[in-house]
């Protein structure tokens, strides 16, 4: 018999799609979820979206077809979906759940439907890890989201990207030595390297970087290139800074672990192609407690963004010191700033324009859903290059992990693509003290 599939709020506000991802199995929606959704629906951020647009999706259902005691179908090779009710706990659990809060409602109402469907599966669908653990305690079948979840062989992979390799033949050793600055694929590989294959070519003590342009059909050399002052530190850092500053691959992604300098790299990048886009915009999603816009908070706009823009601020602070004080450097950049040719702000600020020939770097994009990843890549016009940076280990949304976030889908489906390449930086650079507490702490 068709299964049954309880949704949470959390998994229609990460996919509002998600009640057609269950094949042809049923889904119940209970009504406290229906009440949190109300919540939602107004505000211009992924959640209101998702919200309002799964309250479309029921509208039309409920419109088109009649309800029978399955519910509503929800489309050919697809099960039914029913709005229930609250219910309470049966009287064996009423004292182990004593607080009258939604995510209770919710757990009860799918307890209820187990009960009344003996002869069928059901199951708890939520991303919320405390309700998933009432839920155990209380005997419920729980499961999570796994719909855009991607396995550990894939997170593992994205931090193996680089292939290292001795160089042996004449051909790697003429790139080794800069008497060429490309080479035939098939020197080093049986099979054509998929698209930005990146390689490092050890010879004696000393490493060569190089990159498999698939445009050219060849490998060529990586070289040791600078931006606006910043010069990189180690073989990451010259993979990610040339990937920056290649116009050819328009989109990018760079993770790695704190100081393992992501965002100075690409912003310094930018800042070295700034005569040849119409605009840089620096942006990070804004992570607050309770869901909330930054409009709760007091001030202007420019009080209100602060606290979210001051890491991007210390950025561009660092290249400022690469020159001198007063320099011709210094008042580029500031002149930049003041006219917004440079503009740093709130990723809140950003959504629904549409960005043609603007260098766009998005930080802490690990806090980012599928979906809104997405939305903003989807926005890029001619002649814009995106900058995707994020620690896929540091995620401050609730409801998102490495598994499932943004950053790490943005490097799994992408990969491969000529247009797109994906680096992993490993080392922290922004200090001995804090390279040894990453390590030892």
């Amino acid at each position: 018999m068709a299964k049954i599939f309880v949704l949470d709020t959390n998994i229609i506000l990460h996919d509002y799609q998600s009640v057609k991802q269950f094949q042809d199995n049923d889904i119940v929606i209970p009504m406290a979820v229906v009440e949190e959704l109300d919540k939602f629906k107004k505000g211009n951020d992924a959640l209101s979206f998702n919200a309002r647009a799964f309250m479309r999706e029921i509208t039309k259902l409920t419109d088109k077809y009649k309800m029978g005691k399955r519910g509503f179908p929800l489309g050919p090779g697809l099960g039914f979906i029913k709005i229930e009710p609250n219910h309470p706990f049966a009287p064996e659990f009423q004292d182990l759940f004593r607080d009258d809060i939604q995510d209770h409602r919710i757990l009860a109402t799918a307890m209820w439907v187990r009960d009344n469907n003996p002869r069928r599966f059901v199951a708890l669908v939520t991303k919320d890890i405390n309700l998933r653990l009432k839920a155990k305690a209380a005997g419920m079948e729980v499961q999570d989201y796994l719909r855009d979840r991607m396995d550990d062989e894939v997170t593992d992979s994205l931090e193996r990207e680089v292939i290292q390799m001795d160089a042996t033949s004449e051909a790697v050793q003429r790139l080794a030595y800069g008497q060429d600055n490309f080479m035939d694929w098939k020197e080093v590989s049986a099979k054509e390297p998929t698209p930005n294959q990146l390689y490092i070519f050890n010879i004696g003590g000393d490493s060569v970087c190089a990159r498999y342009d698939s445009s050219r059909k060849q490998i060529v050399l990586v070289p040791t290139r600078q931006a606006c002052g910043i010069k990189p530190r180690n073989t990451e850092q010259k993979f990610a800074l040339d990937a920056c500053l290649n116009k050819k691959i328009p989109l990018v992604s760079l993770t790695g672990g704190a100081g393992t300098g992501k965002t100075l790299l690409a912003l310094a990048a930018a800042m070295e192609l700034a005569d040849e886009y119409d605009q840089i915009i620096l942006s990070r999603p804004t992570v607050v407690l309770g869901g909330q816009d930054i409009g709760f908070l007091p001030g202007d706009q420019r009080s209100k963004m602060s606290p979210y823009v001051q890491p991007l601020m210390d950025n561009l602070d660092v290249i400022k010191r690469c020159f001198r004080p007063g320099s011709k450097q210094v008042q580029r950049i500031e002149a930049m700033l003041r006219e917004e040719r440079l503009l740093i702000s709130p990723l809140a600020y950003i959504r629904g324009r549409s960005l043609g020939k603007v260098y766009f770097i998005v930080d802490e994009a690990q806090n980012l859903t599928p979906h809104e990843v997405k939305t903003i890549i989807t926005r890029a016009g001619e002649g814009t290059k995106m900058v995707f940076t994020g620690d896929i280990f540091q995620i401050d949304q609730p409801y998102l992990d490495q598994w499932s976030n943004g950053l790490t889908h943005l490097g799994e489906k992408m990969k491969g693509q000529a247009l797109f390449q994906h680096v992993f930086l490993r080392k922290g650079e922004r200090s001995e003290l804090s390279d040894m507490a990453a390590k030892l702490l």
